[in-house]
């Protein structure tokens, strides 16, 4: 006898109710991305970080000392996978994330605005620049937070916590007519 599954997102039963037309203030759902928390060996930061630069199709985050997430929406997790198997084992370690984690994707005029609701860190461009992320708590949870637009912030939150990090910020951006679904 052969069992079927569905793939149904952690947030599915968060946005039914929630689908509208994106408002200039939006939070996207990312349905399916590839995450990777890849470790560097001692003192082989640098070359972890160099290496992992120069693959395309992903998006690197800091995450700590000699510790990023790797994000991609275009490759899948085992081709991810394949991509880090083939990088000097003996100075990075890697583990894949992407059922452990989701990602939210906030923008609009007012994003900073909404996020300073919840978060402890300045938002200005000049401090948190495009392509800066760091960990920090979000809304009482650890997440990772980069900022990758002018008016573009990205959240990885743990999976468990996903639904209430969810709800903190539709009800933060409540005022500023946020609207969400899942992104394409």
């Amino acid at each position: 006898m052969s069992v079927a599954y569905l793939n149904r997102h952690v947030l599915e039963d968060h946005i039914s109710g929630f689908e509208a037309e994106p408002n200039p203030n939006h939070l996207a759902v990312i349905r399916r991305p590839a995450i990777f928390s890849v470790l560097a060996h001692a003192s082989q930061e640098a070359w972890t970080l160099a290496a992992l630069k120069a693959m395309s199709d992903i998006s690197v985050r800091h995450a700590g000392p000699g510790e990023w997430l790797l994000v991609s929406e275009v490759l899948g997790a085992e081709s991810l996978a394949r991509d880090l198997a083939m990088l000097d084992a003996g100075r990075i370690s890697f583990f894949e994330q992407s059922d452990g984690r989701v990602v939210l994707r906030l923008s609009g005029p007012s994003v900073r605005r909404i996020l300073a609701k919840c978060v402890a860190v300045e938002l200005h461009s000049q401090v948190f620049a495009e392509g800066q992320s760091a960990n920090m708590l979000f809304c009482h949870v650890s997440a990772n937070l980069a900022r990758t637009g002018p008016d573009h912030f990205e959240i990885i939150v743990p999976r468990s916590y996903a639904g209430s990090v969810f709800e903190e910020l539709m009800e933060m951006g409540r005022e500023f007519a946020l609207t969400a679904g899942f992104g394409d």
